[in-house]
């Protein structure tokens, strides 16, 4: 085989040779040129036919060339095939926007992608899990249930290749939010920033406040509001199976501002209890704001009542003042809000003792079927196509135009161009502040992130339980 491939070698410089001999017909070569008549390729065989070699005054007339092209039929493996996907992303936009993405891959290998989303996935999941019929993928907002999954043998472990592909677009500390027990289990896909303040800066303007630096400065501007007549706040925590995650957010928040990252990450593990007097502290401080007579407007009557996403509508309006919700609560403002210092902005949900601390949260796609076409549509999930499709359909989800999206990608690699400069700003937070923690339930054990922690919440929110009652009754629940 060796010598087949050094003639194959030297066949390819004779051609080199007679390529430079033959700009015309009456060129002269030099002695010692070989004229090639023929080269016949086979399977692992070359024939060279050579038929003189002419000298210095001879004239080379012609010479061909013959090869032989063989056309290989190649068959797609993904055509044909279905994958399907359920999530919590359920409105207009984001499930519309997130199946649009998955269309145009569809679309790229003659196969069907199917998301469904609903308002009640983490109950519906624990039981399409639990009965044998899950989707192929999962669209988890909670690493915590990842966790249980994986530990129950739900989830299946990415394969190698995948997992390459994910860690050449996304950072190490979002894709450990993926891993259970050192095996990589999920994909992140979507990034969220909690700490923020919605607000409309022409009516802080219009009544002379100024943006709260600090903890204690945020609750002199609500009672100043209440005291002028306007209400500081909108607030809302109904989520279907997931009412309660709103009043979560808010104790997070505060629980790093007040007691500082280390304590958070143990308040998570369950290495400090539950029911501690600084968590029952926090509880206690936040139900203070939110009872105060005048502080809160909510929609539905009721903030256990109030779906969490129609708090957009009353903040343009002017019914409230304020409302602290994440990033991805762009996309629930009514058509054609405007954003930036002449429409509705944001500003930092103020910190306690001078530092900024971020709470953080996002999904995470896993699998429960093993098959190519499943991991296809997890790579594709992995790869900035995926977070650029996603970016460009939420925009025109929107209308397009200077409007935010509601989506943030935790790819590296993704184009910031398809970003507005406020939501820039959002991604330059998550990816270089100091201090970044996930959302707290998102990472307990689901009974209690996405259970007595959500539901015992509303509870206290309602004044069904005390601050005491309900912490205990989250502390006892911990598996």
């Amino acid at each position: 085989m060796k010598g087949k491939v050094a003639r194959l070698l030297a066949l390819i410089g004779v051609l080199a040779l007679v390529a430079g001999a033959c700009g015309g017909e009456s060129e002269q070569v030099t002695p010692e040129t070989v004229v090639v008549t023929s080269i016949v390729t086979e399977t692992e065989v070359v024939t060279s036919v050579v038929t003189e070699v002419v000298t210095e005054t001879e004239v080379v007339t012609e010479t061909e060339v013959v090869t032989e092209t063989v056309e290989v039929e190649m068959v797609n493996p993904l055509a044909g095939t279905t994958v399907t996907v359920f999530g919590p992303e359920s409105s207009d936009a984001e499930a519309g926007s997130h199946q649009a993405a998955l269309d145009i891959f569809a679309a790229q290998n003659g196969m069907t992608i199917q998301y469904t989303g609903e308002r009640s996935f983490s109950d519906l999941i624990n039981a399409q899990a639990a009965g044998g019929n899950p989707p192929d993928i999962a669209v988890f907002p909670q690493p915590g249930k990842i966790a249980d999954f994986a530990r129950e043998g739900w989830l299946l472990p990415i394969p190698d290749d995948v997992i390459a592909t994910m860690d050449a677009n996304i950072g190490a500390a979002w894709n450990a939010f993926g891993n259970v027990d050192g095996v990589q289990y999920a994909i992140p896909t979507k990034a969220d920033l909690k700490s923020l303040v919605w607000y409309r800066p022409a009516d802080f303007a219009a009544n002379g406040y100024e943006v709260p630096g600090t903890w204690d400065d945020l609750k002199a501007l609500s009672q100043q509001m209440i005291d002028d007549g306007n209400v500081p706040w909108c607030v809302g925590i109904e989520s279907g199976g997931a009412t309660g995650w709103a009043f979560t957010d808010w104790v997070e928040d505060l629980t790093l501002r007040y007691q500082g990252a280390d304590f958070y990450d143990e308040w998570v593990a369950h290495s400090i209890p539950f029911d501690t007097p600084e968590m029952n502290a926090i509880w206690t401080e936040i139900l203070a704001l939110w009872n105060t007579p005048g502080a809160v407007y909510a929609e539905g009557g009721t903030i256990a009542s109030t779906f969490f996403g129609d708090n957009g509508r009353p903040l343009v309006e002017g019914d409230c003042m304020m409302h602290r919700q994440a990033s991805f609560f762009s996309a629930f403002f009514p058509d054609g809000t405007g954003f930036g210092p002449d429409g509705v902005d944001v500003f930092y949900f103020p910190s306690v003792s001078g530092d900024r601390p971020v709470l953080g949260a996002g999904t995470l796609v896993a699998a429960f079927r093993d098959a190519p076409e499943v991991w296809a549509v997890m790579e594709y999930y992995a790869s900035p196509e995926y977070a650029d499709n996603r970016q460009r359909f939420q925009n025109l989800s929107k209308g397009g135009g200077a409007v935010l999206s509601g989506f943030l990608s935790p790819n590296l690699n993704a184009d910031l161009a398809l970003y507005q400069p406020l939501e820039q700003s959002f991604l330059d937070i998550l990816f270089t502040a100091e201090v970044v923690r996930f959302d707290g339930s998102d990472l307990m054990p689901a009974a209690v992130g996405a259970g007595t922690f959500w539901s015992e919440a509303t509870s206290a929110v309602n004044g069904d339980k005390t601050v005491e009652e309900a912490t205990a009754a989250i502390e006892s629940s911990w598996p």
